[in-house]
């Protein structure tokens, strides 16, 4: 390919004003309740009932507290970058959009390509979890299923397919089928319930409390491992990134948000600061109840402790909830996905049908193929290998909208409409977000390194081949 096309057409700045009348016909329904309810919803999902003991267990002890922290703080920092862009820029597709506009269509490209694997892999994260927590409830009534339909066919145990985690899926995309303003409703009441439940788990909790449980705070580092002193700690904070990844689904929404100007700010930050609150302190509870050796490999850990305390009533009701509650994660990662395969189809970088929308202005065509996707992806990877590849994507994403800043913030008031919110500490806090998200991706273990790199090789192949052969933004 020539420079001169290289330029035109990889390295070719989108037009904010195209990306807006590409836009228009998605209704703006969303307003600061929805966008909170959307962010509590999808950040505290599965992984407030999982990952508080999967990472004490594996990587930090009680000190699973302080990950949450710093997992919370590079989250936060991003978060204050996608405000500003989200703000400036209230399009389909969040980070894909964005670094179009700021850097190129090729960097958009890679952003884009990023978040889809977050929202492919996450979607069915959050489905298995839904599906472990069943069958602790089934099994706590003495119910078991078969076999066959336990688990994935990866997984070896005699499964061929996890039909929980396939009816979960299949649930939310019936919902989302029917549109952003049914589905808004239905997440509000989810998302009220679902908070309400664990703040019952943290009142019952507190009373099965063991203070030795939590000496050492920080166990001693294990020579050759990654479980122990700080370095666990970081490690645990990697793969507890996973759980703050729900703000980037507001962001995938701001073409259907009512003054994005005022909502998106609000609820990005809003819904950040609410979630590690209480995931900081669902985290010491836990890790307070039992030792935390005891929630080795036990995907339900809430649910497992409450019932060995002796509080079996309280157990069922919070498996109950957490089941209906956990749909509110599923909601927001499968409605952000298939607005970026929109964005994607939209933009004539995957097929044009994927950016196809029905007479009530839906892109149905790209939830039905991120809903294929998720169920194919569900059905290979068990629920451990997918809670460690998820991170990887976001950060990548997180890092190429912080270094975005640097390009947006002199075309503000120019070419790019003023934003409701700019980023404090400018310059210095873009370059915090970029490197903190750079060290968390350090951090990620050698396999999910190796699943991003090869994802990466693929998306730049289908870029090249197809993408940039096809694409209308060079040509806008």
């Amino acid at each position: 390919m020539s420079e001169s096309k290289l330029k035109t057409g990889w390295f070719h700045k989108a037009s904010p004003s195209s990306f807006a009348s590409s836009d228009a016909h998605l209704r703006k329904t969303l307003g600061v309740k929805e966008m909170l309810a959307l962010g509590i919803g999808t950040i505290v999902s599965t992984a407030i009932f999982t990952l508080p003991g999967i990472v004490a267990a594996n990587h930090a002890g009680p000190a699973v507290a302080i990950s949450f922290v710093i997992a919370a703080i590079v989250s936060g920092l991003a978060a204050f970058a996608y405000s500003e862009f989200a703000s400036a820029l209230p399009f389909a597709g969040s980070a894909y959009t964005w670094a179009n506009v700021v850097f190129g269509e090729v960097f958009g490209w890679i952003a884009g390509w990023a978040l889809l694997a977050e929202y492919f892999i996450a979607v069915a994260f959050v489905a298995s979890g839904w599906s472990a927590n069943f069958k602790l409830f089934l099994g706590s009534h003495n119910l078991v299923l078969p076999p066959a339909l336990a688990g994935s066919f990866a997984a070896g145990n005699g499964g061929m397919i996890d039909i929980a985690s396939l009816f979960a899926v299949l649930i939310v995309a019936v919902l989302l089928w029917r549109g952003t303003n049914t589905t808004a409703r239905v997440e509000n009441v989810l998302v009220v319930g679902k908070v309400l439940v664990i703040l019952i788990f943290i009142g019952v909790g507190l009373t099965a409390i063991h203070p030795g449980n939590y000496v050492p705070f920080i166990p001693a580092h294990k020579p050759g491992t990654d479980f122990g002193g700080w370095s666990g700690i970081f490690a645990g904070a990697s793969q507890i990134f996973l759980a703050y990844i729900g703000f980037d689904s507001i962001a995938a929404s701001s073409a259907e948000a009512k003054d994005p100007k005022r909502t998106m700010p609000r609820g990005i930050i809003g819904s950040l600061i609410i979630a590690t609150i209480l995931f900081v302190t669902v985290a010491l509870v836990l890790v307070g109840m039992f030792h935390y050796s005891k929630y080795a490999n036990n995907a339900a850990p809430a649910a497992w402790a409450l019932l060995h305390s002796g509080h079996e009533f309280t157990s069922n009701l919070l498996s109950i909830v957490a089941l209906i509650g956990m749909f509110t994660a599923i909601i927001g990662m499968m409605l952000a996905g298939s607005r970026l395969l929109y964005a994607f189809g939209r933009d004539g970088l995957l097929p044009a049908f994927l950016g196809k929308v029905n007479d009530k202005g839906l892109p149905n065509n790209a939830l039905l193929v991120l809903s294929i996707i998720a169920i194919l992806i569900g059905s290979v990877f068990s629920f451990t290998e997918l809670a460690g590849l998820i991170s990887a994507g976001t950060l990548i994403a997180f890092i190429i909208v912080s270094l975005g800043i640097y390009a947006l913030r002199p075309r503000e008031g120019k070419d790019i409409q003023e934003p409701g919110f700019k980023m404090p500490f400018y310059p210095v806090m873009p370059a915090l977000s970029a490197l903190g998200s750079g060290f968390i991706f350090y951090e990620l273990d050698n396999q999910a390194k190796l699943y991003a790199f090869g994802w990466f090789v693929i998306g730049l192949i289908i870029y090249a081949v197809y993408g940039a052969r096809h694409s209308k933004i060079s040509r806008k």
